[in-house]
């Protein structure tokens, strides 16, 4: 009883700190979600069958898995506000030169990283009509 009661609150923090994330450049909304995803999965099903049915979580959590996408404006408004935070850190925040490379050497890897994520095409969002969404999700999931 005690491990379901972790797993739920593990599932609460990892769903704050995914939303957060889309607004934290630094801080990934998608492994969040999809831990949250897994710790629902693993002790609420009414938890689960939330999130994955949720309007905005339950797609997010849907298109990644399935094709490893994400839609263009969010490519686009990740890396935007990526690198306006990092710009504004290197040049106003911080003098230490390590910590620039620091921060221009992650916000790199991270605009590499979303680059290399599908673009979420008309296609493949309504691909999964055919299928209720907890059906889609559950297939091969955990």
């Amino acid at each position: 009883k005690l491990k379901k009661y972790l797993l739920v609150l593990t599932g609460f923090i990892s769903l704050i700190l995914g939303s957060f994330g889309i607004f934290i450049p630094l801080l990934p909304a998608t492994p969040f979600y999809l831990l949250a995803a897994a710790c629902f999965f693993r002790s609420s099903d009414k938890l689960y069958q939330w999130l994955i049915n949720h309007k905005i979580f339950g797609n997010y959590i849907l298109f990644y898995r399935k094709y490893r996408a994400i839609s263009l404006t969010t490519k686009i408004t990740s890396i935007i506000l990526l690198w306006t935070t990092i710009t504004y850190s290197v040049f106003f925040v911080t003098e230490s030169l390590l910590i620039k490379f620091i921060l221009i050497s992650i916000a790199i890897g991270v605009t590499i990283h979303l680059l290399s994520l599908k673009t979420l095409t008309r296609q493949m969002k309504n691909i999964y009509t055919s299928k209720s969404k907890t059906a889609q999700i559950t297939d091969n999931l955990f």
